[in-house]
């Protein structure tokens, strides 16, 4: 079968590459979300990239069960053996399984990947210290030789391998794979012949984002919401099941407490302490750490709140809803899992679904605060001119009005872009200038600064809008090409 289109990834190609230059072998940690791409791209780099071809080998972990500790090593001496064309090896202990892969690979340009190592390692003690063992005896001998420790629970790689004394100073490169950029997405969609229409393009990309995977399922011959239905409103379609499959494979146990902490951020961002009482706990380390989980898994972004007179970042926090088909899922999808499964979706039309424009409001502001580097390309701004760009956030105090900018650029020259992130099905009219100017009142600006507003739309905005010069206007046609 053909590899789909393989998009973007320059930055993590160019940082494998570099490692071949080395006179030295690599162990590398790559790890980001489900079906973010971690495998493919260590094919690729292996296989495909131009500068350099490599021999490429594969193991993948079990998905993790009451008695994964021996069928692991079981399956892994199974894949090991087919791999390299081998007799059936035994799998009584790690460190001798590791030894037949050394001795396999002992010289050449090779690449091993073991792929889901929290898979493979998290129900056996001693799996990472025979690894470690191996490196440090056998692999390492072959100084072409890459061994990328791959997966999706980043948390677990966080505390058993990057805080490991076992692994400190071993490795070459730590790779965190985030979603294709909304230019990558794109030229994907582009690639396999989908509708070069743009608002069709964001239906698409505010239910998957940049999920490779995801996009992989989009059939080129039907429009957006007839793919969205096809994945989400039908039993059969992947985006109907990933949602279980994601927690219970990346989060086992605490799957539940994971799913908690989403639905709280559906609807918008929220403190650690409303994130608390929404969940029924106490604000304590167990939470913050449930937090950082996610955060590091990719699911959700933390926004700082910073003084803009001096740049200090302050101890307020908020945590928001980053990734779009978990949102979707909970907001649309889970509610009417059985009128999915009995039919009753095939014929609804998409924008009949509740709260529809704000939640593809927010879906939106994902798409744009993951790629604020387009932004900041659009607004001719040097990234080393930046002083601080996220989502701001100004409590209200006595005689201090609240206020929230979706997205505030501040430079080093004292100058603040305010970025009004605007979804709607048709032209922005006059009305988003009275909305901003309203914000931008209530918004305390310090002596010195100036402040330019900027608003990201879709769909255009009227010719009074456009003609009043009051915003920089960003369409979002021109962030994806």
């Amino acid at each position: 079968m053909q590899d789909f289109p393989f998009m973007g990834r320059e930055y993590e190609l160019k940082s494998l590459y570099d490692l071949t230059q080395k006179k030295s072998a690599s162990l590398v940690v790559l790890r980001g979300r489900r079906r973010i791409g971690k495998s493919r791209l260590a094919k690729e780099f292996a296989t495909k990239y131009k500068p350099v071809k490599c021999r490429f080998i594969s193991f993948a972990g079990l998905v993790p069960t009451n008695d994964t500790a021996a069928t692991q090593k079981e399956e892994f001496a199974r894949q090991l053996a087919k791999n390299l064309n081998l007799p059936p090896i035994k799998a009584d202990d790690w460190g001798d399984i590791f030894t037949h892969l050394a001795r396999e690979t002992q010289s050449g340009r090779v690449v091993i990947l073991f792929d889901e190592i929290s898979w493979m390692g998290s129900k056996d003690p001693s799996f990472l210290g025979k690894l470690k063992n191996a490196w440090d005896l056998e692999f390492k001998n072959n100084s072409n030789l890459i061994l990328i420790l791959c997966g999706s629970v980043s948390s677990w790689i966080e505390e058993n391998i990057l805080k490991s004394t076992g692994f400190m100073g071993r490795l070459s490169l730590v790779l965190d794979l985030q979603e294709l950029k909304l230019d990558e997405s794109n030229q994907f969609l582009s690639k396999i012949g989908f509708c070069d229409s743009v608002y069709e393009r964001f239906k698409v990309l505010s239910v998957t984002g940049g999920v490779p995977r995801y996009l992989e399922e989009i059939n080129p011959s039907k429009l957006a919401d007839e793919n969205i239905k096809d994945l989400c409103f039908k039993s059969s379609g992947i985006l109907f099941r990933e949602f279980n499959d994601i927690f219970l494979d990346i989060f086992a146990r605490r799957s539940k407490t994971y799913e908690k902490i989403t639905r709280t951020l559906v609807t918008g961002r929220k403190e650690l302490k409303d994130i608390a009482k929404a969940i029924g706990t106490q604000k304590s380390g167990h939470l913050s750490e449930y937090l950082s989980d996610l955060v590091k898994s990719g699911f959700i972004k933390r926004d700082y709140v910073w003084r803009i007179k001096d740049n200090k970042e302050s101890k307020l926090s908020y945590y928001r809803l980053s990734d779009n088909y978990l949102r979707f899922y909970l907001k649309y999808i889970e509610p009417n899992k059985s009128k999915i499964e009995n039919g009753h979706f095939d014929n609804k039309a998409l924008s009949t679904l509740p709260a529809f424009d704000s939640i593809m409001g927010l879906q939106f502001e994902n798409l744009v605060l993951a790629n604020r580097q387009l932004v900041l390309q659009k607004l001719n701004i040097s990234p080393e001119d930046v002083v601080n760009d996220h989502p701001y956030f100004q409590r209200p105090q006595q005689r201090v009005e609240g206020c929230q900018i979706d997205y505030l650029i501040q430079l080093k020259q004292n100058i603040l872009y305010a970025c009004e992130v605007k979804f709607s099905r048709k032209e922005a009219g006059m009305s988003v200038i009275q909305d901003m100017k309203q914000k931008l009142d209530k918004f305390i600006l310090p002596k010195g600064f100036a402040i330019i507003p900027v608003l990201i739309n879709i769909n255009g905005v009227s010719d009074s809008v456009r003609d009043s010069d009051y915003f920089r206007l960003i369409d979002f046609s021109d962030m994806l090409n």
